[in-house]
């Protein structure tokens, strides 16, 4: 990803306040903790990057950014298509977003009913982690071909005009961003039931603000279906907790990423506005 720097004071961009506006936004979310996939972390860069979105938006209204753009099509044609595989992943995170809040709805429905006895729930629980498992698979994938966007070549960077500096910047924490909310989707397995008895103990707080509701839901729903299998004892609301969690979890998520990209989008539009000028 590229780096925050000091842009030059010979372009005539540099005078302009949107200039340290952008750059003030860029720093604060490149300096977020990549490797953390909370969903408190997550949707403040979700939110981040569409304020970033709308400061390119409004630098592109500048005509001495049209201009420049006008004069770099090969690479501003190279951004656009790097806008368009960015847009196709949003799409597969806002699928995986929307089917896993229907899933956890469902499944929180099945259990506050208690509708039938353990093999019953025992089927919709393995139906929500068969689920799960597809939206991984799917999620790695997506993050696959985020690296694949990542790796495309661009010509010297010193020989590039400011504002298309700028726009492969935005493209690049674009896809930080995008694989830390795919990665957090496609949460690893957390430990098992263990590991969540521990995040319960008042010492443990630090450990359990590492881990998302996604991983813990996984744990507490294969806890559960272990116990479902031991015995007719159901105890259901640990799972219910989790279920209650993700769900929050995902509407904010859906909503941020769904926001993101619209504005994504209006990028994309003005780019290609500037280009058919």
């Amino acid at each position: 990803m590229a780096g925050h720097h000091t842009r030059s004071n010979s372009l005539p961009l540099r005078p302009h306040p949107l200039i340290p506006e952008f750059d003030e936004q860029l720093c604060r979310l490149t300096s977020e903790a990549v490797s953390s996939s909370t969903s408190t972390l997550l949707g403040r860069r979700l939110r981040g990057l569409q304020d970033l979105h709308d400061c390119i938006d409004r630098l592109l209204l500048l005509p001495l950014n049209q201009e420049a753009i006008s004069q770099d099509q090969k690479c501003v044609d190279q951004i656009l298509d790097g806008s368009l595989r960015l847009l196709g992943v949003c799409n597969i995170a806002k699928d995986a977003l929307l089917q896993t809040k229907e899933s956890t709805q469902q499944l929180q429905s099945v259990l506050r009913r208690k509708r039938g006895g353990a093999t019953d729930l025992s089927s919709e629980v393995k139906k929500f982690l068969n689920s799960r498992k597809v939206m991984k698979k799917t999620s790695h994938k997506a993050i696959a071909n985020l690296k694949c966007i990542s790796c495309k070549g661009y010509k010297d960077q010193a020989e590039t005009l400011e504002i298309v500096k700028m726009l492969r910047e935005v493209e690049a924490v674009t896809i930080c961003v995008f694989e830390s909310l795919l990665s957090s989707i496609s949460a690893p397995k957390s430990g098992g039931w263990s590991l969540i008895s521990n995040m319960m103990q008042p010492k443990r707080v630090e450990e359990k603000s590492q881990l998302n509701e996604f991983a813990m839901v996984d744990a507490a729903l294969e806890y559960f279906l272990n116990k479902l299998k031991k015995s007719d004892n159901l105890h259901a609301g640990s799972a219910q907790n989790q279920l209650t969690k993700l769900e929050l979890c995902v509407e904010d998520l859906e909503e941020c990423t769904e926001s993101l990209f619209r504005r994504m989008l209006k990028t994309r539009v003005s780019l290609l506005n500037i280009l058919n000028h």
